[in-house]
This record gives C-alpha cells, sequence and structure tokens, in this order.
C-alpha cells in the first residue's frame, strides 16, 4: 500500500470534522427550530383550562357510573367443578359449582342481602332495578321492594 499525501489526509480530516460539526449543530438546534415551526397546538391557555376541566368532569361522571351498574356477562362451569363468571367483562373464578348456571348470585353491600341476576342482566345498584337487554321490563329484586 501506497501511503496517502498530506494533502489527502488534511482533506479527509476537515471533510470529518465538518459532518462531525454539522450533526452536532443539527441535534443542538433540532427541536428547539421544530418547536417554532409548530407554533400553538392547542387553543388559548383558557380553552386549554375548559379543557381540562371537561375531561376531568366527564371521568369522575363515569367513574360513578360504572360502579353502581354490575352487568354479568357470561358464566363458564367445569366438570372439575371450577367455575368463571363475567362481571363487567372482568372474570371472576369460583372453586364451587353454582346452584343454577343460568342465574348469579352477587352479594349485596354491608346491610343487604345478595340479589340473583340471570346472565345477561344489568343490576343497578342505585335504584336497585335489575335490567334485561332480552326485554324491555325492569324488575325490582324482592328485597328492595321491602324498606
Amino acid at each position: 500500500m501506497r501511503p496517502k499525501p498530506a494533502s489527502e489526509a488534511r482533506q479527509t480530516a476537515s471533510a470529518v470534522r465538518l459532518i462531525v460539526g454539522a450533526l452536532l449543530l443539527a441535534f443542538a438546534t433540532g427541536p428547539a427550530g421544530a418547536q417554532e415551526a409548530l407554533g400553538r397546538l392547542f387553543f388559548t391557555e383558557q380553552q386549554r383550562q375548559d379543557l381540562d376541566r371537561r375531561r376531568q368532569a366527564n371521568i369522575q361522571e363515569t367513574a360513578v357510573f360504572v360502579d353502581s351498574l354490575v352487568t354479568v356477562n357470561g358464566q363458564v362451569s367445569r366438570s372439575s367443578g371450577k367455575s368463571t363468571t363475567w362481571i363487567n367483562g372482568v372474570p371472576q373464578t369460583s372453586t364451587r359449582r353454582p346452584h343454577d348456571p343460568a342465574r348469579v348470585t352477587l352479594p349485596g353491600a354491608e346491610g343487604e342481602p345478595s340479589v340473583t341476576v340471570k346472565i345477561g342482566q344489568t343490576l343497578d345498584k342505585v335504584r336497585g332495578e335489575i335490567r334485561d337487554p332480552a326485554s324491555v321490563k325492569v324488575e325490582t329484586p324482592p328485597a328492595a321492594r321491602n324498606p
């Protein structure tokens, strides 16, 4: 191999320095330049605060609404005796076999009796009503009728 002349070595070194300098400059100014180009993404400060308030209120309202409704989505009983019941879409496992595979007994709140609902029905704990999507009828459990 033939050694490179000094002028070629200097040109290569200056090209490397130029590339490194350009990369450093690009990394240093990249995000700042992008922020200036985008400008404001969301309305004014007041409008953003209004949006935040509405989001917060909506989250709280849905949290209260969802907690008061209990929907029995399905139930599977295995030959081993274990069973899985889906309540509000969440599987609940049990080691005992249910008496009636078409019904689920939901425990009542403190001091209240338990309520038996059919698969697919929704219990509204606040109103004490059972809604059946297969019919328009709304039932009131016997325990809720007698104060």
